[in-house]
């Protein structure tokens, strides 16, 4: 689709906008449980419904969580990031206001690397900062004529990640969408299940000539909670925009929401700027101060990162750039893959093994790294027996279907 816009003389320029909730027992300012599939409504209090008088009391773990991310991107961290109500109405909304942060944010000025067939490119990151999730609007039908409204998620903490306008492809934003989730999963911030609405995106987009740096007016799309969403609402955007610009027409800057039935965006209101929301810092809440000791136990605490477990299984395993991108894309697989080297099994057998018969029965089951039945162990010892001739390459997959199946070690299978 890239290659179509580029054809008539522009190219798109993207920006991302990376929500996030964090991986915490309860929300952010009260001690409200954030428990995925609750009973409607069971899970608040006069905290998070916004009732006069209550005052919020700041979750430790979600600034760490939030801390370590952006360090992660290796932002500067603002000493002090300061909370602030962002006033707007909407039904989810209790408050009428949501505590975010805007002109001091917890992290700023980071960078994150992203890999495509053209090679690696530095994406800017604009800012890193804390806020409170809505609640939650349910429609029954679409025929029915009203709204339900489940309030479980108001004040669950919320990342917020905003990146510059440096993508300008589709395969880019997908590598970019794809190394950001990977992040999230490796630090452990959060579980990132889009389809329970742990991992939204936001679309700023706009197209400008080939070659210009002069950027064209931006269209923010609003709410889309999965790759695909995000893939296809580009390229409608790309065609729509492309289209206006080709025909001498303006393109409106405004909010729009994408239509998946449809395959189509849709005008939802003209883009608000900064001065609409009324910021203003949060009265009941003081300015977040993280101090150097601080800092230097959370960068402590980093495990090491997808790009740098990337970069060593090439250098230290002889692997290809495909088969260390493989293996480092979940933290418990990469876990998984040095297990099985450390008990005796040649790496590359071991990388071929576990990005080929593993990863199909993984996707068949629709199975998390860390719920696969075959051990390291046994995995190794699956290989050694192939490697030593006593079972052919076609027996062996036939035993390691037994051990996925059973749990039994190879031996005992061969055996028998």
């Amino acid at each position: 689709m890239t290659q179509t816009a580029t054809q008539t003389g522009y190219e798109p320029v993207v920006g991302l906008e990376v929500h996030t909730e964090l991986d915490t027992k309860s929300k952010i300012f009260c001690k409200c449980l954030t428990d995925f599939g609750a009973p409607p409504n069971s899970q608040t209090c006069p905290v998070c419904l916004g009732m006069p008088g209550v005052l919020p009391v700041l979750n430790h773990r979600a600034v760490e969580h939030a801390l370590r991310v952006a360090l992660a991107l290796e932002c500067e961290i603002s000493n002090p990031s300061i909370f602030e109500r962002k006033n707007y109405y909407y039904p989810d909304l209790p408050k009428n206001y949501q505590i975010s942060q805007r002109r001091h944010p917890l992290g700023k000025n980071g960078r994150m690397e992203i890999f495509t067939d053209g090679g690696a490119k530095s994406v800017r990151i604009v800012d890193v900062h804390l806020e409170e999730d809505a609640g939650k609007l349910l429609h029954p039908t679409s025929t029915d004529q009203y709204t339900l409204v489940d309030l479980n998620r108001a004040g669950v903490p919320l990342l917020e990640i905003i990146s510059a306008p440096d993508l300008n492809s589709i395969a880019e934003v997908e590598s970019y969408m794809e190394e950001m989730r990977r992040l999230l999963l490796y630090l452990e911030a959060s579980e990132a299940r889009m389809e329970q609405g742990q991992l939204r995106f936001e679309v700023n987009i706009s197209m400008r000539l080939a070659g210009s740096d002069k950027l064209g007016t931006r269209v923010e799309i609003k709410n889309l909670n999965s790759f695909r969403a995000v893939t296809r609402t580009l390229e409608h955007e790309i065609r729509r925009q492309a289209k206006l610009l080709e025909a001498g027409k303006p393109v409106e800057q405004e909010t729009r929401l994408w239509d998946d039935a449809k395959g189509v965006t849709l005008a939802m209101r003209t883009k608000e700027v900064a001065h609409d929301y009324r910021y203003f810092p949060e009265p009941d809440l003081v300015p977040l101060v993280i101090d150097e000791e601080w800092i230097a136990r959370a960068k402590a605490s980093l495990p090491e990162l997808p790009a740098a477990r990337r970069s060593r299984f090439e250098k230290e395993y002889a692997l290809s750039a495909s088969d260390a991108r493989l293996l480092s894309a979940e933290r418990a697989l990469a876990d998984y893959f040095e297990e099985c080297v450390k008990a005796g099994a040649e790496p590359k057998a071991a990388a071929n093994w576990i990005n080929g018969r593993l990863a199909r029965r993984m996707k068949e089951g629709n199975l998390e790294a860390d719920q696969i039945p075959v051990t390291p162990a046994h995995l190794a010892e699956l290989i050694s027996l192939v490697d030593k001739g006593t079972i052919s390459a076609t027996a062996a997959r036939e035993v390691f279907d037994e051990i996925f199946k059973t749990g039994k070690p190879p031996s005992e299978i061969v055996e028998s």
